[in-house]
Parts: structure tokens; sequence; C-alpha cells
């Protein structure tokens, strides 16, 4: 069997044959065996875009404030707890008709991972969609770990992600 080349030493796992947008052959704990590879792509994607939008807010909640008590708190950890229960009411149920709305998509086999038919713009040119795509899945995986580092760092120093930069003190 072949060499993964993401994972030189690591056997390629079988399903992962570089058919999709950004297949490296990474997965090392074989999941691509056992789920449906268009379900986990789809998850990758939904997984990224959910970062990219949480780096963003975790950065800019440092530095815009809108009025009032609840939204005064510049540490995004701090201020999950100042949320009313109204709030997390609001925010479960926008989840949860994402969810509803996406669902079909999302379990389809033959629908495309990711692909909701909202273009608005009418940027997804055919000639242009695979560099688009690339880009995306790039750009999703570098945010779910800079998010990551974001909550670690954020809890490790106590510090935010703009503070840390102007104040830094090494542990």
């Amino acid at each position: 069997m072949a060499k993964s080349k993401a994972i030189p030493f690591l056997e390629a796992p079988s399903k992962l044959d570089g058919s999709m947008v950004g297949d490296a052959g990474f997965d090392p704990l074989l999941l691509s065996d056992v789920l449906n590879l268009k379900y986990l792509r789809a998850s990758e994607l939904k997984h990224g875009r959910i970062c990219m939008l949480a780096t963003l807010g975790w950065v800019v909640q440092e530095i815009v404030h809108l009025p009032g008590d609840v939204f005064s708190e510049k540490h995004a950890l701090a201020a999950i707890y100042k949320v009313p229960f109204a709030g997390w009411v609001q925010i479960i149920a926008a989840i949860s008709i994402c969810e509803l709305v996406t669902f079909k998509a999302t379990y389809d086999d033959d629908a495309k991972p990711g692909d909701f038919g909202f273009d608005p713009l009418n940027m997804g040119k055919p000639e242009v969609m695979e560099k688009f795509e690339l880009n995306e899945i790039k750009n999703g995986r570098l945010a779910m770990m800079g998010f990551m580092g974001f909550l670690v760092q954020q809890m490790v120093t106590g510090q935010g992600v703009i503070e840390q930069f102007s104040n830094f003190k090494s542990l």
C-alpha cells in the first residue's frame, strides 16, 4: 500500500485518493474508512467556516463594544457568562434552524459537500471554483488551529489576543 503524502511514515487511507480538493491523505485515525467521506468533508467545511467567524469575533470583541453591561466584557471566555438565558435560547434556536435547513444537503450522498446553493454574488464560475474550494479548505483548517490557539492562550495567560500583543508577558 502507498504511503500518505501528509504523514509519510503511515499508510495512505484507502478512500483518500486525492480526488477531493485539498486532500493530502491526512487521516491518522482512519475515520474515512468508517464514516462517509462526503459527510466528513461537509463537517470539515462547516467547522472551518464557524472557526473563521469565531477567530474574527474573538479579536473584534476586544476592540468593539456595543452599549450595555452585557456587551462590555472584552475577554471572550468571560463574556460567555454574561449572556442572559434569553440570549442562550436565541443562540441555540438560530443554530438549530441552520442545522435543520442544511440537514438534507449535509447527509445526502448526491450533494456536493458544503454547497448549499448560496451564491448571491455569482462568484461560483466553474473555472475558478476549484481554486476557491481549495482556499476555503486551507483557510478553514488554519482558522480551526488559530481558534484553538486563541482559546489556549487566553486560558493560560488570562489575556485577550490584542492585550497579549500589547502587554507581552512571558510565562
